[in-house]
């Protein structure tokens, strides 16, 4: 949702500043901690775990780089606030500029939203739609490999990384089967850079759009699913809108993020034969491969920014009431003070919990779903496919410049000849 906001903070820019994008009003010394070389983050860790950035607007901006100091961070929300009025009137950004949900709310709000949603996320929960999602899988590996079959070529974003996601929040949410096909475009567009920030924004209003016409639909008739269940126990405490935004929310948050993982994992596997080879064989070796690569390559960068409510001493740097505060989740997993060898892959190693979903209230409440959703995913690539290979050389992958969510754009595979 953090994504959703800049966007819109861009549609406001190019009103008022043509030609002008958000990012273009960050310095680089912000800016490269949404850069990357490969799946390797590009900040220094020398500089320290905390350091002073500047930022547009007149704030006072920190960035936190060490693994200790960004949970610390994300922990204490008695001493930092998401709350999104800390932004309002800064640059002509104002409460209907305010993307919503969870990332951009403090308690009591982001309570209330919190325990409606947390109910669709247990343990059981997750254990009743686990063989929806082992269904999807198979059927989407089953699609590539006909693919691959017939045209003896296809792309892993296309037609692994994006589907798997984006069926799955479709049998979470509810969405009918017979509008699953639309779903998916709608999905799939979120991805298409081509057109800009722009295009993108209009995929969001469309993205709204459809899902204020099925909580509208639900409304009349309850259906299955995380929205039919809202609707039926909150309907009366929050409008179409809402739900249509938390339904958005849900998307940008599921998809994008186990999407990315999903490509990016699978790059390391197709590098790496012998941990093809285990996924395959090991079901005691997935869980240790999925949280290391939920730490080498976690793929949202920087965590929702963070205000100080007061003066903060953290790790001897005095951050101020009002500063902004900006977590580098990738840079966090690979501190070298308490990884030893934070560069290296390596599943079999003991290794410090990660922080690609975040900690403390505003830990990402979909994390057992998308741990299902690659824990699943992963190892059936491998089984069905072990002539997987990458067709066209490492140095040609193209890499997501300037991201948010960190990923691929295209993984174009081919099968080994027999």
């Amino acid at each position: 949702m953090l994504r959703r906001a800049l966007l819109r903070a861009a549609l406001r820019l190019r009103r008022t500043r043509p030609g002008t994008d958000v990012l273009s009003l960050m310095p680089e010394s912000v800016l490269v901690a949404l850069r990357r070389d490969g799946l390797d983050p590009v900040l220094d860790q020398s500089e320290g775990p905390v350091r002073r950035v500047p930022l547009p607007w007149g704030f006072r901006g920190w960035l936190v780089t060490g693994y200790d100091e960004v949970r610390q961070v994300l922990a204490d929300h008695d001493a930092y606030s998401n709350d999104f009025d800390n932004l309002v009137g800064r640059h002509r950004a104002s409460a209907g500029l305010d993307p919503g949900g969870l990332g951009f709310t403090d308690p009591p709000d982001h309570t209330r939203l919190r325990q409606m949603l947390t109910p669709h996320f247990t343990a059981h929960r997750l254990k009743t739609l686990e063989p929806a999602v082992a269904t999807i899988v198979t059927q989407t590996v089953t699609d590539l490999e006909r693919r691959l079959a017939e045209e003896g070529r296809a792309d892993l974003v296309e037609h692994f990384a994006l589907p798997v996601p984006s069926l799955t929040i479709c049998e979470l949410l509810g969405v009918p089967y017979a509008e699953r096909d639309q779903f998916q475009r709608l999905s799939q567009a979120r991805f298409d850079v081509s057109g800009g920030g722009m295009t993108s924004l209009s995929v969001i209003g469309e993205s709204l759009d459809y899902f204020e016409d099925l909580v509208a639909r639900l409304r009349r008739e309850p259906g299955p699913g995380l929205l039919g269940g809202l609707v039926a126990d909150h309907g009366d405490d929050l409008s179409d809108r809402e739900l249509a935004g938390v339904a958005d929310g849900l998307l940008t948050g599921g998809l994008e993020t186990t999407a990315s993982t999903l490509g990016m994992g699978a790059v390391l596997l197709l590098q790496r034969p012998v941990d093809r080879a285990r996924l395959a064989g090991d079901p005691t070796f997935v869980g240790s491969y999925v949280e290391e690569l939920l730490r080498y390559a976690a793929a949202v960068q920087v965590a929702f920014p963070r205000f100080a409510r007061h003066d903060v001493d953290l790790a001897g740097s005095l951050v101020r009431r009002g500063d902004v505060v900006l977590c580098s989740l990738s840079a966090a997993g690979r501190d070298p003070r308490v990884v030893d060898h934070p560069d290296r892959f390596d599943p079999a190693a003991s290794r410090i919990p990660q922080l690609a979903f975040g900690y403390g209230i505003h830990r990402c409440v979909g994390a057992e779903l998308a741990r299902l959703e690659l824990r699943l995913a992963l190892p059936e690539l491998c089984r069905r496919l072990p002539g997987l290979r990458l067709a066209v050389p490492e140095h040609e992958l193209a890499y997501r410049p300037l991201a948010l969510v960190y990923g691929l754009t295209s993984i174009p595979v081919t099968l080994a000849a027999r």
